[in-house]
């Protein structure tokens, strides 16, 4: 599965240099990271709403948009999936409680 993280990041770094009107992420890169985040909001609203409602198909199709958008706001920032999996890595095996402790002491 993390192929296909891996096939989305690489078009979105392509779609980085071009004009906003020949592609939709080109698009999102243009309104800068206010607009990006603004997406990524509505998508987050739209999942809420989704898993609330209960239909799997609809939670699937918004958690994708969710994911999706938060890969552009991601590669808008200079990161990628590879660095959201190697956080998850590193928190693995490790209680939820743990982890919010250790993360309190870096903060």
């Amino acid at each position: 599965m993390s192929d296909v993280l891996s096939q989305i990041a690489d078009i979105l770094e392509q779609r980085k240099g071009m004009e906003p009107d020949s592609s939709y992420v080109a698009s999102l890169y243009a309104r800068g990271i206010d607009g990006i985040l603004k997406k990524v909001g509505e998508e987050a609203t739209e999942t809420v709403i989704a898993a609330k409602d209960g239909d799997a198909e609809q939670i699937v199709y918004e958690t994708a948009d969710l994911w999706f958008h938060t890969l552009v706001m991601l590669a808008h920032q200079g990161l990628g999936p590879d660095d959201v999996l190697a956080e998850l890595a590193r928190r693995f095996g490790k209680s939820g409680l743990q982890e919010k402790a250790e993360r309190a002491e870096k903060f």
